[in-house]
């Protein structure tokens, strides 16, 4: 099994996805034919569970995306249980140190690598040589979305481990006290790139459209959720009902 989001990323492109919060696995085996790079099952703020999240995982890898996932929490455990169901990519919430980055590293990998627990996984949509391949495939991304974790950005991004980052720029900018797009609020997006390139890790960020999206690519962020789900749904009834004259 070859991790092909994360082997675009290395490559030096970008790789695009999706956001996946209103918990259907239907829905995340449609969007994972549509040709994201990536489909992100949100188990932070989504309707998730752990049948749902392992259903949603099995549908997308019948497609071309790569099944990835938000843990609640930065835990051992949580990390473990998703990856044993089939995750090849793991965002971990509110990284505000390097310790806590250390942290989410262990729980990533078989040791020697990591402290990842071995069990008869339930990624068994995989086939039965999974555990030799899994170390070198999966991909660890950590969100830098509070004030101390921009301004400790470079040590974070530094560790061992730990693959990328992923910015969430509305808790950014909410934790500096700012509006989003105001001036000190995009320095400190451009000082995690920044700190990204010096430490050799992969720049991601959250966009909320295409638009916003295609900037930041530019800029050189490569791990980019481009929409969600939910969005997506209101923006197509929108768009059928502006075409008929519904909606102006």
């Amino acid at each position: 099994m070859i991790n092909t989001a994360r082997q675009r990323m290395l490559a030096g492109q970008p790789a695009l996805g999706i956001v996946l919060g209103l918990g259907s696995p239907t829905a995340a085996g449609i969007l994972a034919r549509c040709g994201f790079d990536f489909v992100l099952v949100d188990n932070q703020h989504g309707d998730w569970d752990d049948a749902t999240t392992l259903a949603a995982f099995r549908n997308i890898s019948l497609g071309s995306a790569i099944p990835m996932t938000r843990v609640r929490k930065n835990d051992f455990y949580a990390i473990g249980r998703m990856l044993d169901r089939g995750a090849l990519g793991i965002i971990v919430p509110m990284v505000n140190s390097a310790d806590e980055a250390r942290a989410a590293a262990f729980a990533m990998r078989y040791p020697p690598f990591g402290g990842r627990s071995f069990a008869g996984c339930l990624a068994v949509h995989y086939g039965a040589d999974y555990d030799t391949w899994a170390d070198r495939e999966v991909f660890l991304a950590v969100q830098i979305e509070t004030a101390p974790a921009a301004q400790h950005a470079e040590e974070i991004m530094a560790v061992e481990g730990v693959d990328g980052c992923w910015i969430g720029p509305m808790d950014l900018a909410r934790s500096m006290g700012v509006a989003p797009g105001a001036p000190t609020h995009e320095d400190a997006i451009l000082r995690v790139l920044a700190a990204c390139r010096k430490t050799g890790k992969i720049p991601g960020i959250y966009t909320p459209n295409a638009a916003v999206a295609r900037r930041r690519i530019e800029q050189g962020f490569q791990f980019v959720t481009t929409a969600d789900d939910g969005g997506l749904i209101a923006a197509g009834a929108r768009e059928v009902l502006r075409q008929l004259e519904r909606v102006s």
